[in-house]
């Protein structure tokens, strides 16, 4: 995938779902995998032309894993001119040692997601960017719905009252496939997980479960992104779609 595509969808994504405004400052949380890379590329390209001004930074919370070496990150945040910061943890060591959590993936991003917020509000910043994309949001669909028995995802957009933070996700539109791709093309300085449980997640099923339905049923992916769009999920803002000679809301 290109750069220009990139930020054609990560557009679409802010505009339709008016995630950024004049004057934010928006923290990128950086795990070091492919998506947050992709994500901090697409805002950091998207700063540079978007009509509404905003400032940006990133953040890492270092679980503790041993051999997670961030200097590649560290290298790109100063080519790019972005403030970067490191927030140190001890969650590892809580969750596999103190606590020897044998379903662990929901607490350590708990307490993962606790530890960003916070340091994304002690850097000044009124926003925070997640890295999820389409196949996110249709893998937590399924999810829910097979463990919780309710339709819902996670939603472009979430105010999150008790912290005076706003989550947003610009990188919805984007294919998990169109990720990689771009990984590819530009060289992303990934750091890979060393999570012992990385790959044998809840999660991992549900995206083995998707591609084997759209496999089986062509088109099944797409269908069930455009069912949460529509779907009028609770808690979801509305979505602004811009004609050449009206607005109208979904």
């Amino acid at each position: 995938m290109q750069l220009q595509r990139l930020l054609s969808y990560a557009r679409k994504a802010v505009d339709e779902y008016q995630m950024i405004s004049d004057g934010d400052h928006i923290a990128v949380g950086i795990s070091g995998g492919k998506d947050s890379l992709t994500l901090l590329y697409a805002l950091h390209g998207l700063k540079r032309f978007y009509p509404k001004k905003f400032e940006l930074s990133a953040v890492t919370v270092d679980l503790g894993f041993d051999n997670f070496d961030l200097t590649p990150i560290i290298r790109l945040c100063a080519e790019m001119d972005i403030p970067y910061k490191i927030v140190s943890s001890d969650i590892y060591d809580i969750i596999f040692n103190v606590r020897k959590e044998s379903n662990p993936c929901s607490l350590c991003a708990k307490m993962r997601k606790g530890a960003l917020n916070q340091a994304v509000k002690e850097m000044g910043c009124n926003k925070v960017a997640y890295a999820h994309h389409k196949d996110d949001i249709i893998e937590t669909m399924l999810l829910s719905l097979i463990f919780e028995g309710r339709f819902h995802s996670f939603s472009p957009r979430t105010y999150l009252d008790r912290m005076d933070l706003t989550v947003i996700r610009p990188l919805m539109f984007v294919d998990e496939a169109d990720v990689i791709g771009f990984r590819n093309k530009y060289d992303l300085p990934v750091v890979k997980s060393t999570c012992p449980v990385d790959g044998h997640t809840k999660r991992q099923y549900a995206k083995e479960l998707l591609h084997q339905l759209n496999r089986d049923h062509p088109g099944t992916r797409e269908r069930m992104f455009h069912a949460i769009l529509s779907g009028r999920i609770t808690g979801w803002p509305d979505r602004l779609i811009r004609g050449p000679k009206e607005k109208k809301r979904d």
